[in-house]
């Protein structure tokens, strides 16, 4: 059996922010009813976290809620119990309309650390990066391709892209970070 990577193998850049390949990291797609009490339950098992509100996130990577939509949640839970908390998920919702899917080896998480991210995140985005609150999930396009960023605190933040686009994020992020490329 082949050992799982991630799309870079936690590369890592030191520019006026450090950009990361966060690891591994487990992610179950959940769509349903989010305010079902079985959807809820299903969620808190896996990921030890309560539901969070309308754009918020809960947790942390290895034990998490996102909330991405009126009809879906992203579980964060440790790379290696993503498929069976995804089957614990599924046996606990086998009589609700829902819908559990890992992807976890379709995703790439990047965090960034630094004073000055959220000038290098709102070079790449359009979303309103400035007035992004701590604990609120957003999706957005980075530059040609769909994201998702939260900010975990005033200098730490993670963004999540599909895998395949993992190579062009990261050139972008390092690109928007590098020294002398500040905007002041």
């Amino acid at each position: 059996m082949s050992k799982a990577v991630t799309a870079l193998n936690r590369a890592a850049y030191d520019g006026y922010v450090r950009i990361e390949d966060a690891g591994l990291c487990g992610m179950i797609s959940l769509r349903g009813d989010l305010s079902d009490a079985k959807v809820k339950k299903a969620c808190k098992d896996a990921s030890g976290q309560a539901m969070p509100k309308a754009r918020g996130i809960v947790g942390s990577l290895d034990g998490g809620i996102g909330w991405m939509s009126p009809d879906e949640a992203l579980v964060l839970v440790p790379y290696a119990e993503a498929p069976a908390a995804a089957a614990r998920m599924e046996m606990t919702l086998k009589t609700a309309h829902a819908l559990v899917v890992e992807v976890s080896d379709a995703r790439a998480v990047f965090t960034l650390r630094g004073e000055k991210l959220r000038e290098v995140l709102a070079k790449v985005t359009p979303a309103d990066i400035a007035a992004l609150p701590v604990g609120e999930l957003h999706r957005t396009r980075v530059a040609q391709v769909a994201g998702a960023i939260w900010l975990s605190d005033e200098t730490t933040a993670h963004l999540i892209c599909f895998r395949s686009v993992a190579e062009y994020m990261f050139e972008l992020l390092s690109r928007s970070a590098m020294p002398g490329a500040e905007v002041s």
